[in-house]
């Protein structure tokens, strides 16, 4: 799992006036929770981009002060017209304790309904987790190989390893084989020759 080096500057004064002056420097504000303090600190909006714009699951290697501190991005702020980052929230990575996160799906192989000219679609492309610091990882690998035409894979078909907990409810599919129309046509066609 990737790691993205972030070095902050603290931030000493908290509050409205302080946090516009430094958007107003284009920077960002931060604040790390989670571990024994929490720590406020800003960074350039470039710094972020690795972190943000993925569709991998990376952590946050935070240094401030010194001090360096693992973490995973909680929540980002953007402004509503411009999409500029204006503030983001880290949790802390503390070993041994337990956390929620949000891991991309990866699709491994190629479905048996998608070899006879289905369509694999895919419903959902992260699934949250609850695991230790550990356990966490880039992707979780989806296996489709027996995916049939019509038929869909659920959460609770998704292996993991022990020590993961997909929170997520079961019966939510995460893909289907679609049939596209021009095999359902052939195939009512088939079905017409046949009974004639």
């Amino acid at each position: 799992m990737k790691t993205i080096a972030l070095k902050g500057a603290p931030r000493t004064e908290l509050g409205k006036k302080s946090t516009k002056a430094l958007r107003n420097a284009n920077l960002v504000p931060c604040v790390l929770y989670g571990g024994e303090k929490n720590v406020h600190f800003s960074v350039g909006p470039q710094d972020l981009k690795d972190l943000i714009y993925t569709d991998e699951f990376r952590i946050a290697g935070v240094e401030v002060d010194g001090q360096t501190y693992n973490a995973l991005i909680k929540s980002v702020d953007f402004h509503p017209v411009t999409d500029r980052i204006l503030h983001v929230d880290l949790l802390e990575l503390v070993e041994g304790q337990s956390v929620k996160a949000e891991i991309p799906l990866r699709f491994v192989g190629t479905a048996k309904g998608v070899r006879v000219g289905g369509v694999l679609m895919q419903k959902i492309r992260k699934v949250k987790v609850q695991t230790t610091p550990d356990k966490l990882s880039s992707f979780i690998n989806v296996d489709v190989e027996a995916l049939e035409l019509g038929k869909s894979i659920r959460i609770r078909d998704i292996q993991v390893e022990a020590g993961i907990e997909i929170i997520n409810s079961g019966g939510i599919p995460i893909a289907s084989v679609e049939i596209p129309r021009a095999l359902r046509s052939a195939e009512a066609r088939k079905v017409a020759e046949d009974e004639q």
